[in-house]
């Protein structure tokens, strides 16, 4: 048996601890430690495609912004589990929190144990600047429900239309009646009246729109508030015969709502670009983390100058509505005129 000389072994062994260690620095390097962990609590059941692009949009942030962003939902969208999602969030001392005001009620028990830690607190999508001021959030990041509401209205108005119908999937969420609100009083109707709870599955609400067509032969409009009430609206106006002669309009997109415009069977969709819902919230935590401030004028300034979001702005034809406290995602509208640039991210970035 040949044995080893004991130096020239220690020597071996000392070589290769170097360069493990180098490959180790190496490595640490190439993957740095991100200088922030946040989460993203939503209300949306797996089953809304929809918040595939806020996904995406997260992820993009994480990326310039060197963080890391944890997304929470709710599989079945129930309420009481995303406060639940909150709770554990808060006592898992995130350096971030965004969640949506799906509930103010239900939900502003949860979100105050995570203010109460002096945990940053950004709110997007649902809800109302109000009371995302009431929760202790640093800023809310989304589209005013009443005047995205109100503006589509208002086109709606100067098409000559006085009546519509407002297919509401999510009648759970209050601020989703905002919109509804909004519609109908810029057409001078009651929005209680011409509002119909459709629920969430698409043979369902199919079935309901056509139903309510039918025993309510004068109306002259509809407003669905998103695909999951959109796409079931198409097929029931194909069926019946009156798409593109019956004034459709829905908030938000998807493949089906793009060919819908293009057809002429929807004249608009109302564009919140979610991506921004995604993408902002999360830079925004990252220059709170980084800069030391809560200031919004000094976060917006920060957020502004910053070349990656810029980029991904221009990119992508997306466009941000700054106020002095909240910044503002829409609405915009998605007409023929500009579907196809739209198009070309729908599901991703748009």
């Amino acid at each position: 048996m040949r044995l080893c000389n004991r130096r020239g072994a220690l020597r071996a062994l000392a070589a290769a601890a170097a360069l493990c260690g180098a490959a180790a620095l190496s490595s640490q390097a190439a993957h740095a430690a991100p200088d922030g962990h946040f989460v993203l609590i939503s209300h949306a059941p797996d089953s809304d495609s929809w918040w595939n692009t806020i996904k995406n949009a997260i992820k993009q942030a994480d990326e310039d912004f060197n963080v890391q962003t944890d997304y929470r939902n709710p599989p079945n969208g129930d309420i009481a589990d995303m406060a639940r999602l909150i709770e554990q969030a808060a006592a898992r001392n995130y350096d971030g929190v965004i969640v949506t005001i799906a509930d103010f009620d239900v939900l502003k028990g949860s979100i105050s144990k995570v203010t109460a830690k002096h945990i940053p607190l950004i709110t997007i999508n649902s809800g109302t600047e109000e009371q995302s001021a009431q929760l202790g959030a640093i800023m809310h990041v989304g589209q005013p429900e009443y005047t995205a509401g109100k503006a589509a209205g208002e086109k709606a108005k100067a098409a000559g239309i006085k009546s519509f119908l407002c297919v509401n999937h999510y009648a759970t969420n209050p601020a989703s009646f905002e919109r509804c609100r909004g519609f109908a009083e810029a057409l001078g109707v009651d929005f209680k009246s011409s509002t119909l709870d459709a629920g969430q599955d698409p043979t369902t609400v199919q079935s309901k729109v056509s139903a309510y067509l039918r025993n309510h032969p004068d109306t002259q409009a509809v407003l669905a508030l998103g695909p999951l009430s959109a796409d079931p609206t198409i097929k029931a106006l194909k069926q019946m015969g009156v798409a593109g002669k019956l004034w459709f309009a829905t908030f938000d997109f998807d493949t089906d709502i793009a060919k819908a415009i293009q057809d002429g069977t929807i004249q608009f969709a109302i564009d919140q670009q979610p991506y921004l819902q995604g993408y902002i919230p999360v830079a925004v935590l990252a220059i709170v983390k980084k800069d030391h401030t809560t200031d919004p004028v000094k976060i917006r300034q920060a957020l502004e100058a910053n070349p990656k979001f810029q980029a991904r702005l221009a990119t992508y034809g997306l466009a941000p509505s700054y106020g002095p406290r909240n910044i503002g995602s829409g609405p915009g509208f998605i007409t023929k005129e500009n579907v196809d640039k739209v198009l070309k991210y729908a599901g991703q970035y748009r």
